[in-house]
């Protein structure tokens, strides 16, 4: 399974090399007011399906682009074919794709690969955290005023404004707060232990499932704003190393 959706992830990033940077107006659509999608959206999810579906027909999948489908499999995959969009639109080499397998609702497996930069992010419940093949770990910083944080939000306005909140309360609390726009890329981050923590008010499965594995096969800890553990069903996500998870809770709960 895991070199399958290495395979998918692989494949989905050339497709998105071919027209970074070189996308037309023709090629760019809102689907509302906060939000775009691409022609190399689609392009790289029909890709990732047919490589998932050829392997395994009889699993399900859920893709943001809405080309997945439902089996009666215990096995889901949870795919976006192209996380950053905007930064994607705009020439930032800041985007992923970003592959995840569930069983019986829990997140076994994991991919995130950022083609410009070529880091694979691969993670498998209960056999660690993998940066282009060398284990990776979490920061042990123990204090928010010592950290690196960042941010993300879903395209709803109310989680805008939440992130807006978010922004007023830690960007002088900690060693910076920064959004970087691809929730995927930014949970690998922490991971990797670059960063300490990202609070994603509103966030959609496609975009962390994979990196919420990756967060904790490399020692970290990923709930809700509230400290319930993420599940599919979550609608906050709050992933950090760790040591500095209650105290960012207790400074969510104020906002």
């Amino acid at each position: 399974m895991k070199r399958t959706a290495v395979k998918a992830a692989k494949e989905a990033g050339k497709i998105l090399l071919q027209k970074f940077n070189s996308l037309k107006a023709g090629d760019v659509h809102f689907k509302d007011k906060h939000e775009i999608v691409t022609t190399e959206d689609y392009r790289a999810e029909k890709r990732i399906i047919k490589i998932l579906k050829t392997k395994f027909p009889c699993h399900s999948i859920l893709s943001e682009e809405g080309g997945g489908k439902k089996c009666k499999s215990d096995y889901l995959w949870v795919l976006d074919p192209l996380d950053g969009t905007t930064n994607y639109y705009i020439g930032n080499p800041l985007f992923s794709v970003s592959i995840s397998l569930f069983h019986k609702k829990e997140v076994i497996l994991g991919v995130i690969y950022a083609p410009i930069t070529k880091e694979l992010f691969v993670v498998e419940k209960n056999r660690g955290a993998f940066l282009n093949n060398k284990k990776i770990r979490v920061s042990q910083n123990k204090k928010i005023s010592d950290s690196l944080l960042t941010f993300c939000h879903g395209h709803r306005t109310k989680d805008i404004e939440r992130a807006t909140k978010i922004y007023r309360r830690f960007k002088l609390a900690g060693r910076d707060l920064r959004q970087l726009g691809a929730a995927s890329l930014e949970l690998a981050f922490v991971a990797d232990g670059r960063t300490e923590a990202i609070m994603i008010p509103g966030a959609h499965p496609w975009d962390v499932a994979a990196g919420i594995l990756l967060v904790r096969e490399a020692g970290g800890q990923v709930t809700d704003f509230k400290g319930q553990e993420w599940n599919l069903k979550s609608y906050d996500t709050l992933a950090s190393n760790g040591k500095i998870h209650k105290e960012l809770i207790r400074a969510l709960s104020k906002i």
